[in-house]
């Protein structure tokens, strides 16, 4: 634990491996871990990726203890969302007894808050944990913004650290910036990472890295530095990974990679969904060659 969140560029959000069945699969989520470890990638654990709202709380429980316990040297970032508050809060009183290093908190969903509502919300959320904290605006899954008001106002909170900018908009990431000097804010749009380098992103919080861990990290590293090659072929990449709500088409790719077992997804998400996956196999060809070159 203790690992500063700001030493990681590139975190994964990492996809919950499910069997057949629909019961975690924890010998598949130990291979993903171990893989992201390699790659010297964050892990961001139940995030919207990780169904994070669709699994029970015993599986939630089950799949933070089980990544906790296997001592990666690499940082872990549980997932916290919710609308009813002692129930968040009970959340983080489980997650704070375990060697967490982060927190992803992300706005409401469904109340649509305003910027006295999610001040009050993020600051109880804040005060009950001693770690650093990264909040999530991606008002396309929670029906409103993260507020930049509201953030203004919790801007000297020691557990406030970072922002995860998901909205899809560079005008809206560039404000997060502008008004937020002394927090770091990453990108959470692997297609936009480049544009949102040069508009002062710290990182990226990314999908395709389950599939692609160590070329992905290159991605960032080159976007960062400005030397990237091709932003189109990444573009490409990124954008097959949402030809269905994710995480369906990643689960997909990962499973006919081999990674893992099935591509099962947990209910309100289905995987039939997915009715081309031609745009993926297409990109995992097209990506190969960089995961082998930054190898």
């Amino acid at each position: 634990m203790n690992r500063p969140l700001e030493d990681y560029r590139t975190w994964t959000a990492l996809v919950t491996p499910l069997t057949g069945t629909g019961a975690v699969d924890f010998q598949a989520l130990t291979r993903l871990l171990r893989v992201q470890e390699t790659a010297g990638n964050g892990v961001l654990l139940l995030g919207s990726t990780g169904e994070g709202a669709n699994l029970t709380q015993a599986d939630r429980e089950a799949v933070i203890q089980h990544a906790c316990g296997l001592h990666l040297n690499v940082p872990l970032m549980a997932g916290v969302g919710g609308l009813q508050l002692e129930e968040t809060l009970a959340w983080l009183d489980f997650c704070q007894q375990q060697p967490l290093d982060a927190y992803l908190m992300v706005t409401p969903l469904y109340a649509k808050p305003g910027a006295a509502g999610q001040a009050r919300w993020f600051r109880a959320l804040l005060d009950h944990v001693d770690r650093p904290c990264m909040l999530y605006n991606v008002p396309s899954r929670t029906g409103c913004s993260l507020s930049l008001d509201a953030l203004e106002q919790l801007a000297g909170h020691p557990n406030f650290r970072a922002v995860k900018e998901a909205s899809g908009s560079l005008r809206a990431f560039a404000e997060y910036v502008r008004r937020l000097p002394g927090i770091l804010i990453y990108s959470g749009d692997d297609a936009l990472m480049p544009q949102q380098s040069m508009l002062g992103a710290h990182g990226l919080v990314s999908v395709m890295s389950n599939a692609w861990p160590k070329a992905t990290a290159e991605y960032v590293r080159s976007a960062l530095d400005h030397s990237l090659a091709d932003p189109m072929r990444w573009q490409v990449a990124a954008e097959s990974l949402f030809v269905a709500a994710n995480p369906v088409p990643v689960k997909h790719l990962l499973h006919l990679k081999g990674w893992i077992a099935s591509d099962q997804v947990r209910l309100p998400l289905d995987r039939t969904d997915l009715t081309n996956p031609q745009p993926l196999i297409e990109a995992d060809r097209s990506m190969t060659v960089f995961e082998e070159e930054a190898a």
